[in-house]
């Protein structure tokens, strides 16, 4: 059995990194949303993701994000962080320099703008297991990265180390992800990396999502998820086709400008982003509120 298998079922929040006007991290409003995600029933928290904008990050901000939720979360729920990158070599120092204490698991893209061949993939995945001191999440996401975790390479890592415990499938293929399912060993776990995707592909046997929309609406976004996976379908759809709008609403504009956007609608965080990205256009932003008080009536 791999370690931790159960820890990451259900909804894991892919959770923004506030940021102040000055463009430095924003604590406060970063404890508030951790409580809210948390209190909302988010079954696990993922830092330092795409969302969290890590990529505009330093590494000390990092280390002392990964200190912070460590403490506020405070083992109410498993702490999953983001390591990753394009040179092998760089993400292992990254990882042995990483404060893992109170960490339970890593989450790691796909290497990205040098487009490697699926033995490159797979070299790349298990060095990274082998020096990472907790489990490890892969995370295929090609709209972003130009690369693809080919069900081939996730099902041969997946057999060949028992580190590795799961994916973050963002491929939006579906048949891919069916063959992941239909082949994986049965303690590796297959997560949704697409809101909107969720349901679908929890039906056709996946474990759970790591989630944007559960930023700003966990309550609704965690029993959703939690009905599917209870084979509940037909009340979970009726949540499913309550957010979608909203979810859809979250990407017009990029990840993480939508969300941003929403949260500051809803006041737990600022409108903020680092650059290149910027916050969503005014158009999109008063459609994002009207969907926000839709949903809060």
């Amino acid at each position: 059995m791999r370690k931790s298998h159960n820890k990451f079922k259900g909804t894991g929040v892919a959770i923004v990194t506030p940021f102040k006007k000055s463009g430095a991290i924003d604590f406060d409003a970063y404890e508030q949303i951790l409580n809210f995600t948390i209190q909302g029933g988010a079954n696990f928290i993922v830092a330092l993701g795409t969302t969290g904008e890590a990529a505009t990050m330093s590494k000390l901000e990092k280390k002392t994000l990964i200190e912070f939720s460590v403490r506020i979360i405070n083992n109410r729920v498993p702490l999953v962080i983001g390591v990753g990158g394009n040179n092998t070599s760089d993400v292992v120092l990254t990882i042995h320099g990483t404060p893992f204490k109170g960490v339970d698991g890593l989450l790691s893209v796909c290497p990205y703008y040098s487009k490697p061949q699926q033995e490159g993939i797979y070299q790349h995945f298990m060095t990274i297991a082998k020096a990472s001191p907790v489990p490890v999440i892969l995370y295929t996401v090609p709209g972003r990265t130009s690369s693809n975790i080919s069900s081939a390479t996730t099902l041969r890592l997946a057999n060949d180390c028992e580190n590795i415990i799961g994916i973050k499938e963002a491929s939006g293929n579906f048949d891919q992800v069916y063959q992941v399912i239909k082949n994986r060993p049965k303690d590796f776990l297959v997560l949704s990396g697409d809101d909107s995707l969720t349901l679908p592909l929890i039906a056709a046997g996946a474990d759970g999502v790591i989630s944007v929309t559960a930023n700003a609406f966990p309550e609704e976004f965690s029993q959703m998820v939690k009905l599917s996976l209870a084979g509940d379908f037909k009340s979970a759809r009726a949540i499913h086709y309550k957010l979608i709008d909203f979810t859809n609403s979250l990407f017009i504009d990029g990840s993480p400008a939508g969300i941003k956007a929403a949260l500051q609608i809803k006041n737990l965080c600022s409108n903020y982003l680092r650059l290149p990205l910027v916050p969503a256009n005014p158009e999109i932003y008063k459609l994002i509120e009207k969907l926000v008080l839709q949903l809060q009536k």
